[in-house]
């Protein structure tokens, strides 16, 4: 139950908005936004190996539906972390469940690498699943509340992008262990997972100094914590970046509460956000049906389609043509806007995807890729911004949870039924070599991110150089002091509306969040 233990005024969320750039920035998106790397090797990996996997004698004697299960059981168990665990970072905290589910994941890998059975493994992937999707919730919501307003929609974009480094990475690092004169065939796919772990462990030491979301403790009581850790970062900053930080005077008065009812923040998203329900549910069913099934069968259809033995090479073209996309891509989230960029982004690749798929017959493995590569060096950054739009939309109070929801229903419709979706349709067209046979695949996949692009341009919101607060209020937020239903209904008008906040005069006693779009 949620139980109010005071109220307090606080201008924590306006000081972190209005730091420069600095090193200590690059601290928090190296030390968070590496799971992204994580996910990009171990889905690169599996989808790497399957001439591997597929052996008695050097695998698990898999078919190629059993690969495709096994990416769809890998999405399932992120589906089940993100909800598990979401609800956890809005109750404990975000660093404490970014060091849990990094835990989660090394551990899960582990066991992957050691697979006896194909029932082993099946178990296993489920279980790193449920670590990277903890991770996705935990990562996003510390991420959107430690990065300045700025710069949010860029780093978010460009650090979800950050997967296809570690799916690059992962190709390249599947042709010597795949190679059997190399590595002996039955121990290298085991040796590629345990590389996973080695990874996270790494990431592990640099994650410990990444402090707590100041956000999250003012609101949970804990003000004198949040003030300690704001002071030590404007100190640090100051010095890094050698400017001396202008004073704030936007503040948001806060109802703090131990904990806030899972009830509460399920009415919250439904009723008061509904538009923004179906906004997200749109964007994460398109790209988790887009990446999940393309990229989870890729490998699968060079070996099966295009007799291509060593499938790193491929994959590690495609995934660098992801990054860059949503690298060359991020700032313009920031500069031209998220509606028109999304908009663009879901659009303009479904269209591409969907040509593609019509030219299918008529392709071989390097056409194929090349043509991925230009269709997703624009998707992905579509995908990245997903991720971006429920951490920005929903109030701090339900921010892990939504991300973590939307993730989980989104890539449920998308993400498990895609794998199993394009997994059959290849071995039902493999005996007659025929790969135009999965051209639906990509035409479903298309109409999807083409659906999310239409609904994107007439329900997103315009949320680039906003504070968190002023997008969507904290529902432990006092607006009123008096609690005025006037005060109210202004409030949630004005979000049902897209989030946008006028500046109220300055002679007023009060302010509707940390401040109000600005110009």
């Amino acid at each position: 139950m949620s139980v109010e233990t005071g109220r307090i005024t606080t201008d924590i969320p306006a000081r972190l908005d209005r730091l420069p750039w600095a090193r200590w920035h690059w601290l928090v998106v190296i030390g968070l936004g590496t799971v992204w790397i994580l996910d990009g090797l171990e889905v690169t990996i599996v989808g790497s190996m399957s001439d591997a996997l597929k052996s008695a004698k050097t695998g698990l004697g898999m078919s190629g539906w059993d690969i495709g299960f096994a990416g769809a059981v890998y999405v399932a168990g992120s589906c089940v972390g993100a909800l598990f665990f979401g609800q956890l970072t809005d109750r404990l905290g975000r660093k404490r469940l970014f060091l849990v589910t990094l835990g989660v994941y090394t551990c899960a890998t582990v066991l992957t690498a050691f697979s006896p059975t194909p029932w082993w493994y099946f178990a296993a992937r489920f279980l790193t699943g449920t670590g990277i999707g903890g991770e996705y919730a935990a990562i996003n919501s510390a991420i959107d509340e430690l990065i300045p307003a700025t710069y949010r929609g860029r780093v978010d974009v460009a650090i979800n992008g950050s997967y296809w480094i570690g799916a690059a990475g992962g190709a390249l690092l599947t042709i010597p262990l795949l190679d059997p004169s190399v590595i002996d065939a039955r121990i290298g796919w085991r040796l590629a997972f345990g590389l996973g772990a080695i990874l996270a462990l790494a990431i592990l030491l640099v994650r410990r100094n990444v402090p707590e979301s100041p956000r999250w403790l003012f609101i949970h009581g804990r003000e004198e914590e949040a003030e300690q850790i704001v002071r030590e970062v404007e100190h640090t900053v100051a010095q890094e970046s050698g400017e001396q930080l202008r004073e704030v005077d936007e503040t948001i008065t806060i109802r703090q509460r131990r904990s806030i009812g899972f009830g509460l923040i399920a009415r919250t998203v439904i009723t008061r956000y509904p538009r923004r329900t179906v906004l997200c549910f749109a964007l994460f069913v398109g790209q988790a049906f887009l990446y999940n099934a393309f990229f989870f069968t890729y490998g699968d259809t060079l070996s099966t389609f295009f007799d291509v033995k060593q499938t790193g090479w491929y994959l590690a073209v495609f995934a660098a043509s992801n990054f860059v996309g949503a690298l060359a891509l991020s700032p313009l989230f920031d500069r031209v806007g998220r509606v028109r960029m999304i908009t663009a982004t879901y659009v303009v690749s479904g269209v591409l995807l969907a040509v593609t798929g019509a030219m299918l017959g008529g392709l071989n493995a390097t056409t194929l890729t090349l043509m991925g590569a230009i269709v997703f060096f624009i998707a992905s950054a579509g995908a990245s911004s997903a991720y971006l739009t429920a951490s920005e939309v929903f109030p701090m109070e339900t921010r892990a949870l939504c991300i973590a929801f939307f993730y989980a229903i989104g890539t449920a419709a998308g993400g498990i039924s895609g794998p199993l979706f394009f997994g059959w349709l290849i071995d039902r067209a493999s005996a007659d070599k025929d790969v135009s046979a999965i051209a639906i695949g990509y035409f479903v996949g298309a109409a999807l991110m083409v659906v999310g692009g239409v609904v994107e341009a007439f329900l997103g919101v315009r949320a680039e150089g906003r504070s968190l607060e002023s997008i969507a209020q904290p529902l432990t937020a006092d607006d009123d002091p008096q609690d005025s239903p006037s005060g109210q209904n202004q409030a949630h008008a004005e979000q049902q509306a897209g989030g946008v906040q006028r500046r109220r005069p300055r002679d007023h006693h009060h302010d509707h969040g940390v401040g109000a779009a600005r110009p």
